[in-house]
């Protein structure tokens, strides 16, 4: 157990560092060109990398979400369930500041919302509340069917992160002007704790929409697709 909690912890914080990291020190200089696309898909590749190197330890969850919606479709045990949330938890905080301790090394630099999940005049888009808990919730349960189905035993074996780190690209690529995209509590967290104010306010619908849409995901699933 405590060889897949730290592959969970390592996933994790790949994913935060990787994916927040490019939102943080790359696409906020417009001259380096990589923009909204840019970060979507270092989400995916975060994702899918680490699906490849410790997905076969963990299950490469990296996500609480993704536990929770594993659960409810009867793919992981509830007895693990807390542990691993913890784990993606601490992978995700320690990633955050790493992040911070490097981005707030250059002189005069103004870090913005430090990639911080947020609604209303906090989203990129000026998207309201009810659009962003809307959206995270349809998304995240998309991505539980992207992950149940790319999983199950019916698929050929060895293209599941693929068509995971393409479906968490295309969720980003959908959702960053609404919410600066979410779908996974611990990433959310990590860098409202940074941000503070307003991310930390805003912080309970980054959790309660991707359970939420976590556990429509494998209830829908459990009805479509467990089955011979």
């Amino acid at each position: 157990m405590q060889k897949k909690l730290l592959a969970e912890g390592i996933g994790t914080f790949w994913l935060v560092f990787g994916g927040c990291g490019s939102a943080v020190l790359a696409a906020a200089f417009p001259e380096l060109g990589i923009g909204f696309a840019g970060v979507a898909l270092a989400f995916g590749l975060t994702v899918l990398t680490m699906a490849y190197a410790l997905g076969g330890i963990s299950g490469g969850h990296f996500n609480p979400a993704v536990s929770v919606g594993l659960t409810v479709a009867g793919r992981f045990p509830a007895a693990s369930l807390l542990p691993y949330i913890l784990a993606q938890l601490a992978g995700a905080i320690i990633a955050a500041v790493i992040l911070y301790l490097i981005a707030s090394g250059k002189a005069g630099v103004d870090l913005g919302g430090f990639a911080a999940n947020g609604y209303g005049e906090h989203s990129p888009g000026g998207y309201p509340m009810f659009s962003a808990l809307l959206i995270e919730v349809v998304l995240t349960a998309g991505f539980l069917i992207v992950i149940l189905g790319a999983t199950h035993g019916r698929v050929p074996a060895g293209f599941a992160p693929l068509a995971i780190g393409l479906a968490l690209t295309l969720i980003h690529l959908i959702s960053i002007p609404v919410t600066n995209t979410s779908v996974n509590p611990a990433r959310s967290t990590s860098q409202a704790l940074f941000a503070g104010g307003w991310a930390l306010q805003q912080l309970w619908l980054f959790w309660v929409a991707p359970i939420a849409g976590a556990v429509l995901g494998g209830l829908l699933w459990k009805v479509v697709g467990e089955h011979d």
